[in-house]
C-alpha cells in the first residue's frame, strides 16, 4: 500500500508544476489559489459526509488544523506561485524536494529529535546540487535578481510545506484522518486567501480559458484531493522525515515535463546538479546500521534500527 501511495504523489505531483505556472495570468494568485482549495474542499466534504465521517476538530486539534491550513493551504502555494513568476517549473520542482531535509530540521526543532550525520552531508551534497542547478539562470544576463527573488519563495513555499508536515503528523496520532483534517485546513485556507483579497481590494477575476480551468481542475482533484491524501498519509505511517522521499523522484518528472512544455534547457552543470540534489535527499534516508545488529548472528532475529532523523 505505501509503495501505491508514493507512486501516487510521484506523478501527481510531478506534474503538477506546469499546471501551477498555467494559472498564473490574469487571476490573481490569492483568487487562483483559493478556487482550487476551495473546490477540493467541497469535493473532500461531500465524500466524508456520504461516508459519515464529516467531524469538527475540537480543542488542540482545532488549533494545528487552523495551523496547518495556512501553511499548506495558503502560504505554501503563495511562495511557489510567486516563484513560478520567475523560475520554470521544473526548478521549483528541484527546490521543493529539500523538504525532506526540511523536515529532519523542523524534527530536531520542535521534537528535539538528534539529526544524524547522512542527514547533514546529505543537505550539504543537496544545496550544492541546487547552486549548480540555478548556477546557469544566476549567470544569465537576463536573470538579476528575479532569479534570486524567485528561489527565495520557493525555499520560503518548502518551509511552509515542511512545517504543515509535522503538524498533519501531529494530527494524526490524535486520530483524525488525512481526509478529514485536509477538509477542515483547505476550508481555512480558502477563507483566509478570500479574506486576504476582500480586504486588499484584490479585483475579483476568473480565467474561462481552457488552459486555466482544465489546470483548476488537474490541481484541485488529483493534485489536492488525491495528491495530499496520499502524502500525508504517508506522513503518518513512515514519520515527515521518510514521507518525503518522494520528493527525491518530483524533479526528473518535473523537469522533463519542463523540457518538453517550457522549452527548459539541460545543462552539464544543471545534470550534476541534480544527481546531487538527488543524492543528498537518498542520503538523508540512507538507514544507519545499530552496534547490535551488526554483531547479531545470521540466524537471531536482527533489531530494528533506530529511527532516523
Amino acid at each position: 500500500m505505501n509503495a501505491l501511495l508514493y507512486v501516487l504523489v510521484v506523478l501527481i505531483w510531478g506534474t503538477t508544476w506546469i499546471a501551477l505556472k498555467w494559472q498564473l495570468g490574469p487571476v490573481p494568485i490569492s483568487l487562483s489559489i483559493a478556487y482550487r482549495f476551495g473546490l477540493a474542499a467541497l469535493v473532500l466534504f461531500a465524500w466524508l459526509a456520504w461516508r459519515r465521517q464529516l467531524v469538527l476538530p475540537r480543542g488542540r486539534a482545532l488549533t494545528w488544523v487552523l495551523a496547518q491550513g495556512l501553511c499548506l493551504f495558503c502560504l505554501n502555494f503563495v511562495c511557489f506561485l510567486n516563484a513560478s513568476q520567475t523560475l520554470a517549473s521544473g526548478l521549483v520542482a528541484v527546490v521543493f524536494s529539500s523538504a525532506a531535509l526540511w523536515n529532519a530540521l523542523l524534527a530536531r526543532l520542535v521534537h528535539g529529535r538528534a539529526i544524524a550525520p547522512q542527514v547533514l552531508a546529505g543537505g550539504a551534497l543537496g544545496l550544492t546540487g541546487l547552486v549548480l542547478l540555478f548556477w546557469p539562470e544566476i549567470t544569465a544576463q537576463h536573470a538579476g535578481t528575479g532569479t534570486l527573488v524567485g528561489l527565495g519563495w520557493a525555499l520560503g513555499g518548502t518551509l511552509c510545506f515542511s512545517t504543515g508536515n509535522l503538524l498533519s503528523a501531529a494530527l494524526q496520532g490524535q486520530g483524525l484522518k488525512p481526509v478529514q483534517t485536509n477538509a477542515w485546513g483547505m476550508a481555512v485556507g480558502t477563507s483566509l486567501l478570500v479574506g486576504y483579497a476582500l480586504a486588499a481590494g484584490v479585483p475579483w477575476a476568473f480565467d474561462v480559458s481552457t488552459r486555466y480551468v482544465g489546470a483548476l481542475l488537474y490541481l484541485a482533484i488529483p493534485g489536492s484531493v488525491i495528491g495530499f491524501t496520499a502524502y500525508l498519509t504517508l506522513v503518518g505511517r513512515l514519520g515527515p522525515e521518510r514521507a518525503a522521499y518522494s520528493t527525491v523522484l518530483f524533479p526528473v518528472v518535473a523537469l522533463n515535463v519542463s523540457a518538453w512544455v517550457e522549452g527548459y534547457v539541460w545543462t552539464a552543470p544543471a545534470l550534476i546538479g541534480l544527481v546531487l540534489v538527488m543524492a543528498g535527499n537518498v542520503l538523508v534516508f540512507r538507514k544507519q546500521k545499530s552496534p547490535a545488529a551488526s554483531d547479531a548472528s545470521p540466524t537471531a532475529p536482527s533489531p530494528r534500527p533506530p529511527a532516523r532523523a
